[in-house]
């Protein structure tokens, strides 16, 4: 007797374990989205901010600082001193990059530093703590770190931005010092095999439809994608845009995680109970 009744209390046990745990995901994410409580949110300074005016309209990019701050630095410098007024986005690659900057290569840095030196990762001394995914095929842990898809190393000791679609990174070349001036945001799916070999130091906030709807190839006499200007947010007198982000520490955040990983919607036949660091949109919306 002794031991049904053990066999019926883990029976009933598991069964409340499970009962749980399909409570626990059995919701949308656009209901975590929406039920989300302010202080979940993090409003993104504009200091922060890149606005790139592209020929269909502009497009905000978030910097990293945290993981690259000489990168942020001068890309801020650079944009204040007006490098980037009437330069292009010269390069498209469908499905992996457009790039931009001077394509003459003639155009004179006026203050900031020449190059900047790599910043492929930040290493610390002791593990460094971020919201963790399973790892995958490019690095052995993968998650969320203020607002940015990042990858560490097994030790936690190395945490670098990942190549999701829409990141923000400076190209280089063979010297990995040699990053001066030329930026790319990615486009579709993120090239995760550049990941730790160049530095990633943004994504795009808003207006990626902008990069997707560049000119593919030059037309005679037509100005190739232009450029008008590339500035920080908080220097744009005339542009009041306010950003907030999800934080990806929150409990809404991780609530999302299990809701990307388990889809709820009618739509779906089949879960996975799993998903990819580039697969988790981080909830950003402007508060005008």
């Amino acid at each position: 007797m002794k031991a049904l009744y053990l066999a019926v209390l883990m029976t009933a046990l598991t069964g409340c374990a499970q009962h749980s745990q399909t409570t626990a995901i059995a919701v949308s994410a656009s209901d975590v989205i929406k039920n989300a409580k302010a202080h979940e949110w993090q409003t993104v300074s504009t200091q922060n901010i890149l606005k790139i005016t592209l020929p269909t309209g502009s497009a905000y990019i978030k910097l990293n600082p945290e993981l690259a701050p000489k990168h942020t630095a001068h890309i801020k410098e650079l944009a204040r001193e007006g490098f980037y007024k009437d330069t292009s986005v010269y390069r498209f690659v469908e499905g992996f990059v457009a790039q931009g900057g001077d394509s003459s290569g003639n155009k004179k840095i006026q203050t900031a530093n020449k190059t900047v030196p790599a910043e492929f990762y930040l290493e610390t001394t002791q593990p460094f703590k971020i919201t963790e995914l399973k790892g995958d095929g490019y690095a052995p842990v993968t998650g969320f770190l203020n607002g940015f898809a990042v990858a560490q190393n097994q030790t936690h000791t190395q945490t670098w931005q990942v190549h999701c679609n829409g990141v923000f990174a400076m190209a280089r070349d063979n010297d990995i010092n040699s990053a001066s001036t030329e930026f790319f945001v990615t486009i579709g799916q993120g090239p995760r095999y550049l990941d730790k070999n160049i530095t990633v130091f943004g994504r795009v906030l808003e207006g990626m439809e902008h990069f997707n709807r560049l000119q593919r190839t030059p037309t005679d006499g037509v100005a190739f994608n232009p450029i008008t200007n590339l500035q920080v947010l908080a220097d744009v007198k005339n542009d009041k845009s306010v950003f907030k982000v999800m934080k990806t520490d929150s409990v809404s955040f991780k609530q999302l995680i299990d809701a990307r990983k388990n889809r709820t919607e009618p739509w779906f036949v089949q879960s996975y109970n799993y998903v990819d660091v580039c697969a988790m949109p981080i909830p950003t919306k402007r508060i005008d």
